[in-house]
């Protein structure tokens, strides 16, 4: 059970966040626990919300943004966002499993991710303290100044959200999926 109330419904929702959970369900077919959670702060939700489309609007793959996710979830420990995320991997992202195992090492089958995954992967576990040297290779690998930035920005947003859900102990709507070791 959830320490933070979660609505059970869009409706027992404050009224605030309802038309934002609609959009929620329209988009994805439902409402997780983590957006009717979250729903308790229209302030939050809306920031959370915000973010998530203006990153989506991106210079990152879809895929690319999924597998951030992974590898943060990992060095997070957080149980509902590695679920959620596994499945949008598999389902959404179409990531294979040998790809989203390498994804929670904070690296990946594909030369161009694996900068991306890994540079990811530092920021989150060196809290944005990375080398010189961190930065160059995700540079030399390809990516922009504005694409470093949005890697940063993802590592950030899947923070909070890894943060609020072990705050929440927001009970997983996923297959769960095991973390591989405590955070």
């Amino acid at each position: 059970m959830s320490r933070i109330p979660t609505p059970a419904t869009i409706e027992a929702a404050p009224t605030a966040s309802q038309p934002m959970l609609q959009a929620v369900k329209k988009q994805l077919g439902v409402v997780p626990n983590l957006f009717r959670m979250v729903s308790n702060s229209p302030a939050a939700l809306e920031g959370y919300l915000s973010l998530s489309a203006a990153l989506g609007k991106g210079e990152l793959p879809a895929a690319t943004r999924e597998r951030i996710a992974l590898a943060v979830a990992e060095v997070n420990g957080c149980g509902y966002c590695l679920s959620a995320h596994t499945y949008l991997g598999k389902h959404v992202a179409k990531l294979d499993d040998a790809e989203m195992s390498a994804n929670r090492d904070g690296a990946s089958t594909d030369a161009m991710a694996h900068a991306a995954v890994h540079f990811a992967a530092q920021v989150a576990k060196q809290r944005g303290h990375i080398s010189d040297e961190d930065l160059a290779q995700v540079k030399a690998a390809g990516y922009s100044d504005a694409q470093v930035i949005e890697i940063v920005q993802h590592v950030a947003l899947n923070t909070w959200t890894n943060y609020i859900n072990e705050v929440a102990q927001t009970v997983i709507d996923f297959p769960a999926v095991s973390l591989r070791k405590a955070a």
